[in-house]
């Protein structure tokens, strides 16, 4: 199987394929997180539904981004102006080929051009380890993701630390 693929902007068009995207990564690729318990699994995919996914695509304070190979979809990533990685999902057939990180330096030049110095995400445990090789430092438990104990992981994006023209310095001279 080929790895080549391209990263586009996604669009609501997208939203079922998404969607089903979604619901495989978490059921076959999420297993080791959800260890097949019906109410955990039951409540990470209770909001994938195509007409959720379509709002989220369509949300001009998202930036949703697709991996695709020969109009398949292979990845998915979400990224909220609030500085929130939602999003971040490859489908279980093509894990370890690049996808991921490929959808997560595209949104965080995304947030870059959002002038966002700082992205932070719940992760599954299983997914962890992932985040930590792309620069995310892991803050810590925390209990949001559907009933599981995620962990709480951000970055501080390369942005530029001078002061804009006319701003204040502060007084301690930390970074943010």
């Amino acid at each position: 199987m080929s790895t080549r693929f391209d990263i586009r902007k996604a669009v609501p068009g997208d939203a079922s394929a998404a969607c089903a995207l979604l619901r495989r990564s978490i059921e076959i690729g999420c297993r080791a997180d959800h260890r097949d318990q019906p109410a955990v699994l039951d409540a990470w995919l209770g909001n994938k539904t195509t007409g959720n996914v379509a709002s989220w695509l369509a949300s001009p304070s998202n930036h949703a981004l697709v991996a695709e190979r020969d109009g398949e979809l292979l990845g998915l990533c979400l990224l909220t102006q609030a500085g929130r990685l939602a999003l971040c999902y490859v489908a279980p057939e093509v894990l370890r080929a690049g996808i991921g990180g490929a959808l997560l330096a595209a949104a965080e030049e995304q947030a870059r051009a959002w002038s966002i110095n700082k992205l932070q995400l719940h992760s599954p445990p299983g997914a962890s380890a992932f985040f930590e090789r792309h620069g995310y430092l892991n803050a810590g438990k925390d209990k949001s993701c559907f009933g599981l104990e995620c962990d709480l992981l951000w970055k501080a994006l390369g942005a530029s630390r001078e002061p804009a023209p006319g701003a204040r310095k502060r007084f301690c001279n930390c970074s943010s």
